[in-house]
Formats: C-alpha cells, sequence, structure tokens
C-alpha cells in the first residue's frame, strides 16, 4: 500500500462569503464547483490551483471552535509555495491583510512569512 499524494485540504468557514472573497479574489484560487446543500444549509466550494483542485471550503450553521494557533496540537498551518514573498507580502498588504514581515528557514535559507485566513486559520508563504 502507498499514498499517492495529498488529494485535498478541507476547511470550515462561519464566514462563507468572506473566505470565498479571501481564497479567489486574494489569494487567487480558481473555483471548480460550488454547491449549496440545502438538507445542511451548507455550501461546499472547491477551489484550485493552476488547475489541480486542492481545497474545500465548506459553511456549517453549526460549528465548534477549535484552536487554530501555530503551536496547537493538531493541523499546525497550510503552506502555499510561492516564487517572491516580499512581494506578496507587499500584495497582501495592500489587501488589508495582517501578514508578518519576512522571515528566513534557518534551515533552507529560504524565505517565509505567516498570516490567517477570515477564519482564524494559519497560512504560510514559503519561497521556493
Amino acid at each position: 500500500m502507498k499514498i499517492k499524494g495529498v488529494h485535498h485540504i478541507a476547511i470550515l468557514t462561519d464566514r462563507y462569503e468572506e473566505s470565498k472573497q479571501f481564497y479567489t479574489t486574494i489569494l487567487g484560487f480558481e473555483i471548480i464547483n460550488e454547491t449549496y446543500r440545502a438538507e445542511r444549509d451548507s455550501y461546499k466550494l472547491d477551489l484550485a490551483i493552476n488547475g489541480t483542485y486542492c481545497i474545500e471550503l465548506f459553511s456549517f450553521p453549526e460549528y465548534k471552535e477549535r484552536n487554530s494557533f501555530p503551536e496547537s496540537k493538531g493541523l499546525r498551518h497550510l503552506a502555499f509555495a510561492v516564487d517572491d514573498v516580499k512581494k506578496w507580502i507587499e500584495f497582501l498588504r495592500i489587501k488589508n491583510v495582517d501578514v508578518q514581515d519576512v522571515r528566513v528557514d534557518e534551515i533552507t535559507g529560504r524565505k517565509f512569512t505567516f498570516f490567517y485566513d477570515p477564519n482564524g486559520q494559519p497560512l504560510e508563504l514559503y519561497e521556493g
């Protein structure tokens, strides 16, 4: 048995429209499909990067809060590969996203930064 790769990442939001706008307009994900499920009173938004399916954004009327800080047990953060971290920081700040200054990975020497989505999910941009 062998795992072939990561199929998708599921994110649950209580701020669906704001999260949809954030992931598509600001981060540039493409919408593959958007489905409203009346029996659950929820949306499921399938998103892609460069045509590759990777995120499912869900809304549910009833949800439970989860600690979502980088040192909390469980999913620590989602990291996205980019060509130029500094340019992304400038872009995100223009869009009023609170983003950290450039950091350098002491092991690889590559630049990275952290910020949060509208739900408090830690996100990382990693150069390379």
